[in-house]
């Protein structure tokens, strides 16, 4: 097999930049949060939004929260443009929601964009021009002063434009395109250049986004960039600095999260980091990230399956199984292990007064984010015992005891293994049934009788109990009266005295499932024979009583059943 021939490539250059501060910093507050989806994002489809999906994407967009919505690139096509003059001659844009549109630094697209906007009272301007180094000299073969040049003059004319349209609501960005990719100190200097024509101040600030274009280096030396730029920059106040990261190393959201830290004010990104190549900054994971941190993100994502469904069908694009928060199944263990750790963890938080979230493997709760805590545990050849527990609680309120647990752990587990599937809650919940449950062979209870002597029942347990039995064993129906302290006592003495079957109810357990009309109980038992062996059982009846010893005939039924085995 041929190598890979890594000298093909060149380290990308660190920054000089000695005394950074960044990584003592922390993320306390939200950015200003620009949603790139229906620009960027767009552009990347295979198959584009129409007007119409659009539409339903800009209104999602608002519903989340974004005051600053890149809504598209109104010279590039017949319908982008429509699309932004539907937004404002239907009124579509809410007041505190400031539109922005991309343009080439190219006289006759920014004339086209300003047409577009006539009639908005609010609205951002992008301009941009690639400056890189390898685009200088392979794509439009100019020098450094000639791409500045360009820069500026597209600048002049927004500024012109703006100035004859007589709306002050229109605000103007600048990108150098490819930021990643252009000398720092280069970059710097046609910023520099945009600011001074603008005539940025404090009052007329100038968002300066600097885009990883195409993402080359790991994000704490794109920090320092940015650390390094905000540092250098002559007139800082004049100035918003944003970011644009994309994915194509992976790590789109760690360099916007320490480009904060940096001294970036501003973040550009997209829903689940639609975007060209590995896409943008999926801003979804880092709002959530941000807020599982105790930060505001001043973005609203309590229901992400309902913005799952709309960008599925406005974009035709799917969401990763493992999309982080998002993914079908990013709230879900199978690990054994990690199973019983969430178990113990949601009982702990369920008793506990403290509120915040603590619960192993699961950084946010479920439904934070419009989730339920349905598919946190689902059950395959790597689940353990803590997990069929927790599923039985959860989706059934059954309660199983930690002795019973590694017994029907097994049962399920050979399921699975033999059939090498996953099994549903349904299923595990008629397994146990059928296992613990619903056996009425060899033994079957066909009646049962129960008198206390002295007619206080409630009492206590060792109030001396009559019992009258009628059970069946094949065609052969036979009965039984005895008594004992309490109901199971004198049952069990009495069919140990008739069957001849010698065990002991070693463990016991019972609880309430259901409310109101509906509410039933549930008993669970051990039983040992002399040679140590073990069998269990369940029963389920209105009446505490006939639950346990249902469960007392299930476990000794289990016997017979293991015995075949």
């Amino acid at each position: 097999m041929a190598m890979m021939q890594s000298s093909k490539y060149a380290a990308y250059p660190v920054v000089d930049i000695s005394d950074r501060t960044w990584p003592d910093k922390r993320i306390t507050r939200a950015p200003v949060w620009c949603s790139i989806d229906l620009r960027d994002g767009n552009q990347a489809l295979p198959v584009p939004m129409s007007v119409q999906e659009k539409i339903e994407m800009f209104k999602l967009l608002v519903g989340i929260g974004f005051k600053e919505i890149e809504v598209g690139f109104p010279s590039a096509s017949a319908v982008e443009f429509q699309f932004v003059r539907t937004l404002i001659e239907e009124n579509l844009i809410p007041d505190d929601v400031t539109i922005q549109v991309l343009t080439q630094a190219r006289e006759h697209l920014i004339r086209r964009t300003f047409e577009s906007l006539e009639g908005a009272n609010r609205a951002i301007v992008h301009l941009y021009n690639s400056t890189s180094t390898v685009q200088r000299d392979v794509v439009f073969r100019k020098n450094r002063q000639e791409v500045k040049e360009i820069a500026i003059r597209g600048t002049a004319l927004v500024r012109e434009l703006r100035e004859a349209s007589g709306n002050k609501g229109i605000r103007f960005q600048y990108s150098p395109e490819s930021f990643t990719g252009t000398e720092l100190e280069y970059a710097l200097e046609v910023c520099q250049a945009v600011m001074e024509t603008w005539g940025a101040c404090a009052d007329e600030k100038v968002i300066l986004n600097l885009p990883s274009t195409v993402e080359m280096s790991t994000p704490n030396i794109f920090a320092d960039r940015i650390e390094w730029f905000c540092r250098n920059l002559s007139d800082r106040d004049a100035a918003i600095i944003s970011v644009h990261t994309h994915n194509d190393r992976g790590t789109a959201v760690a360099s916007a999260e320490l480009a904060m830290m940096a001294g970036a004010d501003r973040v550009e990104g997209a829903l689940f980091g639609n975007g060209e190549r590995c896409g943008n900054l999926d801003i979804i994971t880092m709002a959530l990230n941000m807020y599982t941190q105790g930060v505001d993100s001043r973005l609203d994502f309590s229901n992400l399956t309902y913005l799952i469904e709309v960008y599925r069908e406005c974009t035709r694009m799917p969401v990763h199984p493992r999309h982080p928060y998002a993914g079908e199944l990013v709230h879900t263990a199978f690990s054994g292990s990690h199973q019983d750790a969430i178990n113990k963890g949601m009982k702990a938080r369920a008793e506990s007064e403290n509120d915040v979230w603590r619960v192993p493997y699961l950084p946010i709760d479920p439904k934070d984010v419009g989730f339920s805590y349905k598919a946190i545990v689902r059950i395959n050849s790597q689940s353990g015992k803590g997990g069929v527990a927790y599923v039985m609680e959860k989706e059934f309120g059954y309660s199983l005891p930690k002795w019973l647990q590694p017994d029907f752990g097994s049962v399920v587990q050979g399921i699975v293994d033999r059939e090498g599937r996953e099994l549903s809650p349904e299923e595990i919940c008629d397994l146990f049934s059928r296992e613990y449950v619903r056996l009425e062979s060899p033994y079957l209870l066909k009646k049962c009788h129960i008198s206390w002597e002295d007619e206080d029942p409630d009492r206590n347990d060792e109030v001396a109990t009559t019992i009258t039995s009628a059970l069946q064993k094949g065609e052969r129906e036979f009965g039984f009266t005895a008594r004992g302290n309490g109901p199971v006592d004198a049952f069990v003495t009495g069919f140990i005295h008739d069957s001849g079957i010698d065990f002991i109810v070693s463990e016991y357990s019972e609880h309430a499932i259901g409310r109101g009309a509906d509410t039933q109980a549930i008993a669970y038992v051990k039983i040992t024979l002399p040679d140590g062996t073990a069998s269990y059982g369940a029963g389920i009846d209105s009446n505490i009583s006939l639950a346990s010893i249902k469960a007392v005939m299930s476990a000794v039924n289990r016997l017979d059943i293991q015995a075949k085995k």
